[in-house]
């Protein structure tokens, strides 16, 4: 049954599910959260890493997953939700946390929107807050 999900979701935004891509899907979503190319890498260290490339870039084209710069150096990767097109008006507010290096999506606060000069055409706005996540501030906590 948890197939089916996977496999609809694919075929939602016109990709051929295929093995790989559904693993890959999978994985991401059972992340619960965005993750990059090297810990995608990392845990499936069966898959070929062209592959993975690959995968990632077809589910960005196709508007299944969404991409964050959080300022790492690492793209992060993020499985978009299901009436998101990627336009302006899906996007949303990222955290980054500056202890352990991973990236939150804030789906519920949107990305605030400035009113450009004429003649300029919004496509993106990328919107990332820097901090420290709940569970490193409680470790620091505890450690003092």
């Amino acid at each position: 049954m948890e197939a089916n999900k996977y496999i609809q979701l694919l075929e939602k935004r016109e990709i051929q599910p295929t093995a790989i891509r559904l693993l890959i899907l999978k994985t991401m979503m059972q992340a619960d959260r965005p993750v990059s190319l090297p810990e995608l890498e990392d845990i499936l260290d069966t898959v070929d890493k062209s592959t993975i490339f690959r995968t990632l870039t077809l589910f960005l084209s196709h508007h299944l997953i969404h991409s964050i710069d959080d300022g790492s150096g690492t793209f992060k990767y993020a499985v978009c939700s299901a009436s998101c097109t990627c336009q302006v008006s899906d996007l949303h507010t990222h955290f980054h946390c500056e202890k352990c290096n991973r990236t939150f999506c804030f789906k519920n606060i949107p990305t605030p929107v400035v009113n450009l000069p004429e003649g300029f055409t919004l496509t993106s706005i990328n919107y990332v807050l820097k901090g420290v996540c709940p569970d490193c501030a409680a470790k620091h906590l505890t450690a003092q």
